[in-house]
């Protein structure tokens, strides 16, 4: 485990294993702990690195509004100094928007893309979802989770957290016609009861030509916790191997 200087965050990372590099970028409010269960499935296959970012973990914050585009210069930063060559990038919920954004930005960078419950657009997250982080109970536990690790102490948490909340209101703010750009091979996966729309799901799908689609039955956007040992298998299978021929294409047939 260790802090690595990236402009003026002294971001936490650690990692396991040999092979390919995997970066798995965890979602808002939480840190790299989310990402125990992967590792059965990954390490052994893959390099895996595990990375706070600002105002997340053991990863401090900073002064200043918390933003997708700064998180995701924070992660170009990583890849550049830390893991220093193309890596598959996994990200779940705020982790999976800043994943596109790098492979936007700087697709040489990344192999392969997989968001799990992103949203590219601030309005695919279905009304009323973030209000269920105003309850004081909920914020009590992820005030105590924070504190747990947090250089920073419990007591910031609703400094980051105030911080995460206005970065919703006006953002992810990309369009169809952004993803358009994305040329990495991507999966897009979800859960069938998910807080981000299925319609804004298949619109990421649909809008990134070398996409494939995977929703999880019977899961939330918690999927990466409640179905790990599907979530995680279906990850590795799509980072180890070619894409099969379909035998009866439509969205992938050939120009005739």
């Amino acid at each position: 485990m260790v802090n690595m200087q990236l402009g003026d965050v002294a971001a936490w990372y650690d990692v396991h294993g040999d092979g390919e590099a995997v970066v798995l970028l965890h979602g808002a409010f939480v840190d790299s702990r989310m990402f125990a269960p992967a590792m059965p499935s990954l390490v052994g296959r893959f390099r895996v690195y595990t990375n706070d970012r600002r105002g997340h973990g053991h990863t401090p914050d900073v002064p200043g509004p918390i933003s997708y585009d700064v998180m995701a210069e924070d992660t170009i930063a990583f890849l550049e100094q830390v893991v220093r060559e193309p890596a598959h990038l996994i990200g779940h919920s705020d982790g999976a928007n800043v994943a596109l954004l790098v492979a936007l930005r700087r697709p040489d960078l990344v192999r392969k893309l997989v968001l799990i419950s992103g949203n590219f657009h601030y309005d695919g997250i279905l009304p009323g979802v973030l209000d269920g982080f105003e309850d004081e109970e909920t914020m009590r536990y992820l005030g105590s989770n924070y504190g747990a690790v947090s250089p920073d102490g419990e007591e910031h948490f609703p400094i980051v957290a105030r911080k995460l909340a206005e970065m919703w209101e006006t953002q992810p703010d990309l369009t169809p016609e952004d993803l358009k750009a994305v040329s990495t091979r991507t999966l897009v996966m979800s859960g069938d009861d998910d807080s981000v729309s299925l319609e804004h799901t298949i619109a990421l799908y649909r809008a990134i030509a070398d996409s494939e689609l995977a929703i999880i039955p019977g899961t939330s956007h918690l999927l990466v916790m409640e179905k790990p040992n599907e979530v995680y298998p279906l990850i590795a299978d799509f980072l180890t191997n070619d894409p099969v021929p379909t035998r009866q294409p439509i969205r992938r047939a050939a120009p005739a």
